[in-house]
């Protein structure tokens, strides 16, 4: 068998070597390293694939979100609603620019961003809402954007972990997430559905007026260069990233099918189990199972943690520490937020192996010794 990794990059580029390989090769023989005709391709057949109007690249996710609340003017002090249960850019980014984040809570089944918890969170100062599709599942888009049209709200997307998913709505329209909000955010960390070989990040909006000013913010706030208009910053995806990008994004929906195959062996393997809940499938959304997480019940998920690592096996815990309870937000007071779903999320969810190239073979070694552990 062979060695288990959380994610197998490597085997996923030699099936591509050829293709990746000339791609690069090319970037180094124009010279043109950062802008210039490839990453311009990049933005144009990202933008295709989504059916958005725009794609601002930029130099990794952080960036994008950064990039994408600079672009509406809020002022310090306004608050920005998010949830707590999330990679920590998602909120340092409000908090970088002075911004309040307001952390609310999650549901239980989706792990996103509840729509009840960020009504009851709105205040005269909310002035945005960032969902976060988190692991790959759609937050529910549909209530949120009626949520935001009634209180005249920004909304951001968080879709770094579910580029490619497919979000229903009741009427059975069909959009991309990244593309319902105002804006929508990504990134191509390697490790991503759709990874670069390094940083980078890209921007999705279907306003004119947003994609003008966010391709200047990225930009030194330029209009023309050497003439800068507003205060911007230095974000660029390379050249070379994106002449990678250019190659994987024609294999992303066979990359997202290998991972819903994998993740319905899991769910097979883990079926009815009273102590293991899969992740769930919600109707709205085609998951895209960027990670690959269960919920424990009446198990020590540090000890299985543990338990599958002397096995062989890596598994992940996303997010042990709550945005709520890190030591930069203290000033905000945890006794403040009261998260109870998301606090109990932390101490039970575990991420097991989720990848293109995950075989059968690798993924019946891996529920075995969970099945192993949690029955003992």
């Amino acid at each position: 068998m062979k060695q288990l990794q959380m994610v197998d990059t490597k085997t996923q580029y030699l099936k591509i070597k050829a293709e990746v390989d000339a791609a690069v090769i090319a970037v180094m023989e124009s010279s043109q390293f950062i802008g210039g005709k490839v990453v311009s391709q990049f933005a144009e057949n990202l933008a295709a694939y989504h059916h958005s109007k725009h794609v601002v690249t930029c130099a990794n996710g952080t960036d994008a979100l950064q990039i994408a609340l600079m672009a509406l003017d809020l002022q310090p002090g306004d608050e920005v609603i998010t949830p707590s249960f999330t990679y920590i850019a998602t909120v340092e980014v409000a908090a970088l620019l002075r911004l309040t984040p307001v952390f609310v809570d999650v549901d239980e089944k989706t792990f996103c961003i509840d729509p009840v918890a960020v009504e009851k969170a709105i205040t005269p100062k909310t002035k945005a809402i960032i969902p976060v599709h988190l692991y790959g599942q759609a937050a529910n888009m549909e209530a949120i954007m009626t949520i935001a049209q009634k209180h005249n709200l920004f909304v951001i997307e968080d879709n770094a972990q579910a580029i490619g998913n497919d979000y229903i709505f009741s009427n059975g329209a069909k959009r991309k997430t990244g593309t319902i909000g105002h804006i929508g955010c990504t990134s191509f960390y390697p490790s991503k559905n759709l990874g670069a070989f390094g940083d980078g990040g890209a921007i999705t909006t279907n306003d004119d007026a947003l994609a003008e000013k966010m391709t200047m913010i990225a930009a030194h706030g330029q209009s023309k260069r050497y003439y800068h208009d507003i205060v911007g910053c230095n974000s660029r995806l390379d050249a070379m990233q994106a002449a990678v990008l250019n190659i994987k994004l024609k294999h992303l929906d066979e990359y997202i099918s290998a991972r819903r195959k994998a993740a319905d062996t899991y769910d097979v393997g883990f079926s009815n189990h009273p102590k293991i809940r899969v992740p769930f499938r919600d109707s709205n959304n085609r998951h895209v199972f960027h990670q690959y997480t269960i919920l424990l019940e009446n198990v020590n998920r540090n000890a299985l943690h543990n338990f599958l690592a002397e096995k062989g096996i890596p598994s992940m815990i996303y997010y042990p520490v709550p945005a709520h309870r890190q030591k930069m937000f203290n000033t905000f007071g945890e006794s403040s937020f009261n998260l109870p779903i998301t606090d109990w999320l932390t101490e039970r969810v575990i991420s097991l192996p989720i990848h293109t190239e995950l075989d059968n073979e690798q993924q019946q070694f891996v529920i075995k010794h969970v099945l192993e552990f949690v029955n003992n």
